[in-house]
């Protein structure tokens, strides 16, 4: 993604799925492109709940091991400071 290299090792899947996850801030002008692409792979993916004010908006897809990864277009203080 962008400049970001990541590398998933191939191994044996999570038992099940959960909510630990890495979250990626991504701008809201990229959002719509993101989730374009990330539903072609055909993953697991699911869109944050309805948008709250000062909170930005998250898309989550679960990799093919049931790793979730979060791709966020607010920042972690924005968040924190809007259920503060």
């Amino acid at each position: 993604m962008n400049d970001l290299w990541i590398a998933i090792m191939e191994g044996k899947p999570i038992p099940e799925k959960t909510y630990n996850h890495v979250g990626f801030k991504i701008t809201k002008e990229d959002f719509g492109l993101y989730a374009q692409r990330i539903r072609s792979l055909g993953v697991d993916m699911k869109e944050g709940r309805s948008c709250v004010d000062g909170e930005g908006r998250s898309l989550y897809f679960y990799d093919y091991d049931n790793h979730l990864f979060e791709l966020h277009t607010g920042t972690l203080n924005q968040r924190l400071q809007r259920y503060h």
